[in-house]
């Protein structure tokens, strides 16, 4: 069965730093478009970073410089390293596999507020706290 766990995070203090893994099973990660997602309280879910299974990232403006994605293929793990952390950061992350073109017409019309979803693999979320 394929499935992806989410694990990292924490709480930090503004500045600070922390990492979030994501590990697949039943699947190889870097074969797949991955991405990372962030839903903060009463915001709508925000899409992060993506790396194509060709091996292209991306990061949303908000956090380009800040957060950075690498791998770990021993272990079928993509990390998001996530430096100088702001409030703002605060959020539950997620990863997400084969959900970013779906994810971003539903956005466009306005249809894609939550995360997860019940299309694609996603992991079960983990906590990020910032505090200032």
């Amino acid at each position: 069965e394929a499935r992806l766990a989410d694990s990292g995070g924490g709480s930090v203090r503004s500045g600070g730093s922390t990492r979030l893994s994501c590990t697949a099973s039943g699947f190889t990660l870097n074969e797949s478009d991955m991405a990372w997602y962030r839903q903060a309280p009463e915001s709508e879910c925000e899409l992060v970073s993506t790396r194509s299974k060709y091996g292209a990232t991306d990061y949303a403006d908000s956090v380009k410089g800040r957060f950075t994605l690498s791998e770990d293929n021993t272990k079928n793990t993509i990390y998001l390293q996530m430096n100088d952390l702001k409030p703002e950061d605060t959020a539950v992350y997620y990863c997400a596999v084969d959900v970013v073109v779906r994810m971003s017409m539903m956005q466009a019309y306005g249809l894609g507020s939550q995360c997860p979803r019940d299309f694609g693999f996603w992991g079960q979320g983990t906590q990020v706290t910032v505090s200032s």
